[in-house]
């Protein structure tokens, strides 16, 4: 630590000039990052947390928003007012920010290699070899598999997890002063996260790099971070030492955020339910292609010989790190990619069916993606969203399909009024909402939930873990439920499959596996899932 803080924010204030008025997002905070030190902003979604990581930098889109007030010193020098020059030299360089969301934030038609490259070349004037020797380090470094192979990859073509760890080797290509984390672990399964945290921790040490912990998970802030800072409604209600916070919260509203966790356990499928989905030794193989004549040499075996059952009203989980073939999985259940199997819905087998015999079942088979955001539509309102589906299967006229969306979006617990409004105007757990209006329109038999809470912060996911538990009891939905949040899982699955590199590994009721899982892989996640767990209840010294 350092007498002078390495980052000065004094009083800053930050508006954003709407039609329909001024919104307040920031209201006069202030707070002080040494050399060296961690310092965490909790808070929910729309607190104002990414709108100050991004004043740091200047990135907020001027001049809708502004400053009305307040100072942001770096290493001495003003930030509010900059010369572009003074910034660009600042951004990707002094200061490095690695977004929430890898999938919007990288370019999906430059390579891996071009995106971690131009940082390398802009700031540090490196040559393509030198770059590229330097690129092929950093992704080794973030522990991304197959680095020399991924440089030619694009983003669409790696997994979340993959994407985020591209993102942070971006970030730390240049040695930061300071690195702004905006929830760097929200798209990886735990053992990658504490891989993550870790090095974060590891590269702080080394480089004697500054972290500002942009997060929702209040397990991750109490293992990173020196002190913290708790942010609602633009403001910070609370802030001091990590521990003191922790062992002994002043504020109504931080207690509240300790407090708020999916709770409870999911009922349990009756014996005789229908099956809606089943497939036995499900493969989806991808070829690797290669030479002049792009002969395929060999394959990447995504999903191999997988076998699962999903029951009226049952909801079955699939756990495993990232790219081990979950989200696969899924799209080929779904029919969305090719693949080799039964896939049996409700007695039909569909595999073979072609595209005009499935159009009717698509309504019967519906997902949620992982990020509310990139899945919805910027240039359709939220009725046009939650609408679309009834229009593509032609179900009532248009006085019928408005009374519909209302319907589902008061199901789901939106205002009705909020339909002519667009994604953008919407906090994260508002769009996922809306996402699961989407899907529940259309009176599925089997939902895909593909990662659905893990963008949004602890009071929103069990929120949203209560209305899906709803909704199934209601529907007697089939849930086929993605994540990599261990403790979500066990609060919303009754029966669990562990995929590794595309194969079953274990699979049982969720108790039994939670309790006692047998295979070492299994043993592993539990354990990485627990360590957070122990951190926070403070049985794990930090």
């Amino acid at each position: 630590m350092t007498a002078t803080p390495l980052l000065q924010v004094r009083d800053l204030a930050v508006s954003f000039d709407l039609p329909e008025g001024e919104v307040k997002a920031v209201r006069g905070i202030s707070f002080d990052i040494a050399k060296g030190e961690t310092l965490g902003l909790v808070g929910e979604s729309g607190s104002g947390k990414t709108v100050t990581a991004l004043s740091i930098l200047q990135l907020l889109p001027y001049p809708l928003a502004r400053h009305p007030g307040g100072s942001i010193l770096f290493h001495g020098q003003e930030i509010i007012g900059a010369s572009e020059e003074v910034l660009r030299r600042i951004r990707g360089d002094r200061i490095a920010m690695i977004f929430q969301e890898p999938i919007t934030s990288l370019n999906p038609v430059h390579t891996i290699e071009k995106q971690v490259n131009e940082t390398l070349i802009v700031h540090k004037g490196l040559v393509p070899k030198a770059a590229r020797k330097r690129t092929l380090e950093l992704l080794r470094l973030v522990g991304l598999d197959d680095a020399e192979q991924r440089l030619g990859a694009f983003p669409h073509e790696l997994s979340g997890g993959q994407r985020q760890r591209v993102m942070i080797a971006m970030a730390l290509a240049n040695d930061p002063d300071l690195l702004i984390a905006d929830e760097p672990t929200t798209a990886v399964d735990v053992t990658i996260q504490a891989q993550i945290l870790e090095l974060l921790k590891e590269l702080r040490a080394k480089l004697g790099m500054a972290l500002l912990l942009i997060t929702h998970d209040l397990r991750i802030v109490r293992k990173m971070a020196d002190r913290m800072c708790v942010m609602k409604d633009g403001e910070i209600v609370e802030s001091g030492p990590t521990e003191a916070v922790f062992g002994r919260p002043q504020h109504p509203y931080t207690r509240h955020l300790f407090a708020a966790e999916p709770k409870g356990r999911p009922a349990s499928p009756e014996a005789d339910a229908p099956v809606v989905m089943s497939t036995r030794d499900f493969k989806i193989w991808f070829p690797i292609k290669a030479g002049l004549l792009r002969r395929t040499v060999g394959h990447v075996r995504a999903v191999d010989g997988v076998t699962l059952t999903v029951r009226e009203g049952q909801t079955v989980g699939v756990v495993g790190e990232s790219g081990s073939g979950k989200t696969s999985l899924a799209l080929g259940l779904l029919r969305l990619i090719s693949s080799r199997g039964p896939i049996v819905l409700e007695g039909r087998d569909i595999q073979g069916w072609r595209s005009r015999q499935l159009r009717p079942l698509r309504r019967e088979m519906q997902i949620v993606f992982q990020d509310p955001f990139g899945s919805l539509s910027p240039r359709l309102s939220v009725g046009e969203i939650v609408g679309e589906g009834l229009k593509v299967h032609r179900i009532g006229d248009a006085g019928e399909r408005e009374a519909l969306i209302v319907s589902a979006l008061e199901e789901v617990g939106l205002d009705p009024e909020t339909r002519h409004r667009y994604p953008h105007e919407f906090s994260g757990g508002q769009r996922q909402r809306i996402a699961i209006a989407r899907a529940m329109v259309l009176k599925p038999r089997f939902v895909v939930l593909d990662e659905p809470t893990s963008a949004l912060d602890m009071s929103v996911q069990a929120q949203i873990i209560d209305l899906l538990r709803a909704l199934q009891a209601r529907h007697k939905l089939a849930y086929l439920f993605i994540s990599h949040d261990l403790k979500v899982v066990r609060a919303l699955a009754d029966e669990i499959i562990v995929i590794r590199a595309g194969r079953v590994v274990e699979h049982g009721p969720a108790e039994a596996i939670f309790e006692n899982p047998k295979d070492p892989y299994t043993q592993a996640l539990m354990a990485a899932a627990f360590e957070l767990e122990a951190v926070e209840t403070g049985a794990v010294s930090i």
